[in-house]
């Protein structure tokens, strides 16, 4: 949707993300992501954390449950989503305002780890958009196949590096 505040950020789970139902029974899974920056001192020769960032987000749907039975704490993740900022009154009759996102994509990160994907439902994994990052839990109206140039639409790498190098214009490759 146009305006609205995109992030990427990278950092570690601080528990494993919390599967949760609303009483249409669409899925939310809830969690926290840790990101602390660090920085190099030439004079001590030694890396220093700087003040973390705890960035809570939500997930819906299919995004939540494949979170769920994908992530845990401590695994440095990479996810890009929604920022939106909200305010309540809390039991002690306080205002407050909190900050959160909601996750389109996430993954693993790879800078320390290795991963395997197992695609999951759909057209060869491929939903048409899926109904994840809708709270409402609604199906899109239509499911598209994925288009005829959609490289893994055949459930591998979909290419051979002939049609590769005609689908980049790269005749080397």
């Amino acid at each position: 949707m146009a305006g609205e505040t995109t992030l990427t950020i990278v950092g570690n789970l601080t528990a494993d993300p919390e599967l949760r139902s609303t009483n249409t029974g669409a899925q939310v899974a809830s969690f926290t992501i840790a990101s602390t920056p660090r920085t190099y001192n030439r004079q001590t020769q030694q890396y220093e954390d700087g003040t973390a960032l705890f960035l809570r987000c939500s997930a819906w749907n299919d995004l939540a449950r494949h979170i769920s039975q994908s992530c845990s704490k401590g695994m440095r993740v990479i996810a890009q989503g929604r920022l939106s900022q909200r305010s309540y009154q809390a039991q002690d009759g306080t205002n407050r305002t909190v900050v959160e996102m909601t996750v389109d994509e996430i993954g693993p990160s790879l800078r320390y780890a290795t991963a395997q994907v197992t695609k999951q439902g759909g057209h060869n994994g491929y939903q048409g958009g899926g109904t994840y990052g809708n709270p409402n839990g609604q199906p899109p109206q239509q499911t598209t196949p994925p288009p005829a140039s959609d490289p893994w639409a055949n459930g591998g790498s979909g290419h051979t590096p002939d049609t590769f190098a005609a689908d980049t214009g790269d005749p080397e490759f």
